[in-house]
């Protein structure tokens, strides 16, 4: 019979010097076994039973009982003492499912409960703890890069053209639910209101009269042409620069006079015009026949599908670009908002509160598949793996057991001999 069983192979540096601390622990309480076993040897020569010789013995016989029994104990914890399928022994292989079970219930009621996790929080002051990580400004760039990570990945696995087709739907669809010529009708509104109609009219102006400028050469010409042959050269100089000289003041005119009648003029038909688009059936419906038309030629198709595309590919270069403007607005960002958590208590309580919610909701509504993801787990493990596995965790422990037993044991064998002998 050997009582110094063999540890599992281990799996990993922690493995290994738990295997070794926990062979060294088997032959230590099992040397206490031998030990024991040669001291009754020794002492059953002399045939005494009173006398030291007998309380030696005594101890000896008991120690040795104790020793066994705890080794049993021990053993059929995790395997069947020398593999004798004994009842009640191997208690962990065979009743690993129920053991998971039970591990997932106990976690999920002592420590998957609302109560529980209040109480953590309520003095952890998570708020203004992140708030100081964020605020480091490596930190924050850590944030920004992991964030970055983040989304390259959620791009890289949606499906493009899913994502293409979805947008497309919902850009043509904004657009077709909404009339043009109502909305331009606004548009000219808002721009009469702060003026800006009146600003383009002015760049009009002065690009009317470079237009002017620049062409004054080709006009003279084309009046000469159109002008009767009788009609004297010079009649024809003095004609057309008086022309562009009116022409030139009156737009000079217009230009500096805020209050001038074409000015008035133009504010009256804009205005007009914006509420014939707004109320006019004739003008709506060409509004939306020009508005479809639009949306069915061939370059805006092309443009509303490459949408997705561009948009994926900017994203990409950005976030791939530790210098580009996304990921460095990010880890500011990122930075500032660290530096206010950090600092506003206000804040602090508001996101200690936000997380409080949102553990109290998943706690609430998914600790039962915590529960049974354990389980689920435990129940996947192989059985003999299992038990070598907690054997390395908890077996060099274990050992002591055997140690006090054989020395509880002798004790008590002493004191019953010490009892017989005085009755």
């Amino acid at each position: 019979m050997t009582l110094v069983d063999h540890a599992p192979p281990p799996v990993s540096l922690d493995d290994v010097e738990r295997a070794r601390r926990l062979r060294r622990m088997k032959l230590v309480a099992t040397s206490m076994f031998v030990l024991a076993a040669i001291v009754f040897v020794v002492a059953s020569i002399p045939d005494e039973e009173a006398g030291w010789v007998g309380y030696v013995r005594a101890f000896a016989e008991a120690a040795m009982v104790g020793a066994l029994a705890d080794w049993f104990a021990v053993t059929a914890l995790f395997r069947h003492p020398l593999r004798i399928p004994i009842p009640h022994t191997a208690i962990i292989p065979k009743r690993k499912d129920e053991i998971g079970r039970s591990l997932g219930g106990f976690v999920e009621s002592n420590f998957l409960t609302v109560e529980v996790i209040d109480e953590r929080l309520r003095d952890a002051h998570v708020g203004e703890r992140i708030g100081q990580w964020l605020a480091d400004p490596a930190h924050a760039e850590r944030t920004g890069d992991a964030l970055a990570d983040v989304v390259r990945g959620g791009l890289e696995v949606l499906d493009d053209e899913e994502i293409q087709s979805g947008l497309e739907r919902v850009v043509r669809s904004r657009i077709e639910a909404t009339e043009v010529a109502p909305l331009f009708g606004r548009v000219i509104e808002l721009s009469m209101e702060g003026g800006h109609h009146q600003r383009l009219l002015d760049a009009a102006l002065v690009g009317l009269g470079g237009f002017l400028d620049d062409n004054r050469g080709t006009f003279r010409e084309r009046l000469y042409q159109e002008s009767p042959w009788w009609v004297p050269e010079g009649i024809d100089d003095r004609v057309f620069d008086k022309i562009y000289d009116v022409v030139g003041r009156f737009l000079a005119d217009v230009e500096a006079s805020p209050h001038h009648a074409v000015r008035a003029n133009v504010d009256r038909r804009a205005a007009d015009f914006a509420r014939r688009l707004r109320e006019d059936p004739e003008l709506r419906r060409k509004g939306e026949e020009l508005k479809h038309e639009l949306l069915d030629h061939p370059e805006v198709r092309t443009w509303i599908d490459s949408l997705w595309t561009e948009t994926k590919s900017s994203l990409l270069v950005a976030i791939d670009d530790p210098t580009s403007e996304l990921r460095r607005r990010t880890a500011a960002n990122a930075q500032r908002l660290g530096a206010r958590l950090a600092t506003e208590p206000d804040l602090q309580r508001k996101v200690d509160e936000w997380i409080a919610a949102a553990l109290a909701h998943l706690v609430t509504n998914y600790r039962t598949e915590v529960s049974d993801l354990i389980a689920s787990t435990v129940e996947k493990w192989d059985a003999d793996a299992t038990a070598e596995k907690l054997e390395l965790q908890v077996g060099r422990d274990l050992q002591f057991i055997r140690i006090n037993g054989t020395v509880v044991g002798g004790l008590a064998g002493l004191a019953i001999h010490a009892v017989s002998q005085l009755l």
